[in-house]
């Protein structure tokens, strides 16, 4: 750095200036204006999805996503909430933002609504940084730690395995099948469960891997049963093998098996994965960046977790914004290993609801972002075709009538 750039980073530091301007280039620097506020947020509910946009007064808007099944009403309202503690503010200044719109309101960002509606607007922001300075959002996190993202998708049976293979994809995701429909029995059908697991060895072979998500729908001892089945095909990781809130019962099973386990869609910020990284209880973290708390927040969390050894898979089961918010992350964070697909197979209407965005696939690889921002927009005329429907999740229930985990 010669002393030009140096007396430039030392001043910018002692402004308080935000610290990406500091590993920037001047050519780069020079392409952010000055005075950018923030003037207003606009919500918008399509199909079961909430988006936000958020305006400024120099004319470049940023889009963000968060939302949850069957919650995507107070999701909204919850982003609308959060327009107090940030207009009028600085557009750029995302760090002071987020801590803001997490700190200010006293009852902290705890939760799925409220850290999702956080997630949305820090999403939108970033875009907005992006697009302001004609680059990727990943190049303003460090820039790029690999060439290309690995990605799965989500599939059942050994006739799932071939087509994810046909299409040059290396991995698959599946669910154990705990029940006929709505009814779940006791006892579970184990022999069924990881009979499917073996199938799909058997389609896959070993060069391809199976990773098979329990969405919290086993109790411990269901867990525990279903681990030491599945364990002879070596599976990549099972995902949310029992419910988040006792991590002592992870710990517990994590003790007990040799299949790697994977958790974290339903935590959320650093402070939400602080205990389950610094205890090793898993060997992937799942943030999902529509949730976790946004961009940078996912990135915390997976600095936490490369400091332990432990790797990352995201979650991402929302659209295409999720997906491009979640590669983002991916490309410039070195242990971010795979990453879930989530809806970003192209139909007439999303390619129309996001101007026909396209995200290159080959050989079981992502290509990285290459637009200014997150790298897609909301068409807004498409987006009221299509109205609010609640994503309610089936409620499963035991042969007894009492209630299973959905």
């Amino acid at each position: 750095m010669d002393r030009r750039k140096f007396l430039r980073s030392a001043a910018l530091a002692a402004a308080g200036a935000p610290f990406w301007l500091e590993i920037l280039n001047e050519d780069v620097y020079a392409k952010l204006p000055s005075g950018i506020r923030i003037t207003k947020l606009r919500t918008f509910l399509v199909k079961s999805w909430v988006f936000v946009k958020v305006y400024t007064n120099k004319g470049v808007v940023g889009l963000g996503e968060g939302a949850i099944a069957g919650r995507e009403a107070s999701i909204a309202a919850a982003i609308k909430e959060l327009e107090h503690y940030i207009v009028g503010k600085d557009a750029t200044a995302i760090e002071f933002l987020w801590q803001a719109m997490y700190r200010w309101p006293r009852w902290r960002g705890g939760g799925p609504i409220l850290n999702s509606a956080v997630s949305a607007i820090e999403i939108a922001l970033w875009d907005i940084l992006g697009k302001l300075l004609d680059v990727p959002i990943y190049q303003l996190l460090g820039g790029a730690a690999r060439n290309r993202i690995r990605v799965y998708i989500h599939g059942t049976g050994g006739e799932a395995v071939s087509k994810a293979k046909a299409q040059g994809l290396t991995a698959i995701k599946t669910g154990p099948p705990v029940g006929k429909g709505v009814v779940v029995k006791r006892p579970w059908n184990l022999r069924r469960a990881a009979a499917l697991i073996q199938k799909m060895r058997e389609a896959a072979g070993d060069d391809f891997d199976i990773m098979t998500d329990a969405h919290g729908k086993l109790n411990p001892v269901m867990a525990l049963e279903y681990a030491n089945a599945i364990e002879p095909y070596r599976v990549m990781f099972l995902e949310e093998p029992i419910q988040v809130e006792d991590l002592d019962m992870l710990a517990w099973l994590g003790n007990r098996t040799k299949v790697p386990l994977a958790m974290g869609e339903r935590q959320f910020t650093k402070f939400g994965f602080k205990e389950m990284i610094s205890r090793h209880l898993v060997s992937y973290v799942q943030p999902d960046v529509v949730h976790a708390g946004g961009i940078l927040e996912t990135k915390k969390i997976a600095a936490m977790a490369e400091a332990h050894f432990i790797d990352v898979a995201p979650h991402n089961h929302q659209s295409l914004v999720n997906t491009l918010a979640s590669l983002h992350v991916d490309a410039c964070t070195p242990n971010c290993v795979i990453q879930e697909r989530g809806f970003w197979i192209q139909n007439d209407w999303l390619n129309d609801l996001f101007y026909g965005v396209e995200i290159p696939l080959t050989d079981g690889y992502s290509a990285l972002p290459d637009k200014p921002g997150l790298g897609c927009d909301l068409d807004e005329e498409v987006a009221a075709k299509y109205p609010y429907e609640p994503g309610y999740r089936a409620p499963i229930v035991f042969e007894d009538g009492s209630v299973f985990d959905s």
